[in-house]
């Protein structure tokens, strides 16, 4: 944006140091900074709002052109009721899908059974603490 070259960059610096002076430059630089940082926060706001705007635009002019093709496509291909052909209406869905009361239905092809349930043995602790403390048991374990 701004051309500026390696020998005037220099010339702003001596002149900024014999200005300003060298214990107050970097406040100095620190607020140049803020408000460069602030002005490129406006100029990006800015240009986001232009860049909405013009896609608005742009979504209403395709909007009218979308409508006018459609008009024209409607025109000349008007709907014809008359050729259209009959279609058939959909079975009764509410008498195939539960069966009046009383009316006897046909069995499943297959019905799931669950597996007898054997008793837990009875124990006075939980099974893992029953078998850790069972030396029997621990001999047959480690054999």
């Amino acid at each position: 944006m701004f051309d500026i070259g390696s020998s005037e960059l220099l010339l702003i610096v001596i002149v900024a140091v014999v200005v300003i002076g060298p214990k107050d430059l970097p406040r100095a630089l620190y607020k140049v900074g803020q408000i460069v940082g602030k002005a490129r926060g406006m100029a990006r706001h800015f240009r986001t709002g232009i860049d909405a705007m013009v896609r608005e635009a742009e979504m209403e002019e395709l909007e009218k052109k979308w409508a006018d093709q459609n008009r024209r496509i409607m025109q000349e291909h008007p709907p014809e009721a008359s050729s259209a052909p009959a279609m058939e209406p959909l079975p009764d869905s509410s008498a195939s899908a539960v069966p009046a009361p009383g009316a006897s239905s046909p069995p499943p092809a297959f019905v799931a059974q669950s597996a007898p349930v054997a008793p837990a043995p009875a124990s006075d602790g939980p099974p893992y603490i029953a078998a850790q403390s069972n030396p029997a048991a621990k001999g047959d374990a480690q054999a």
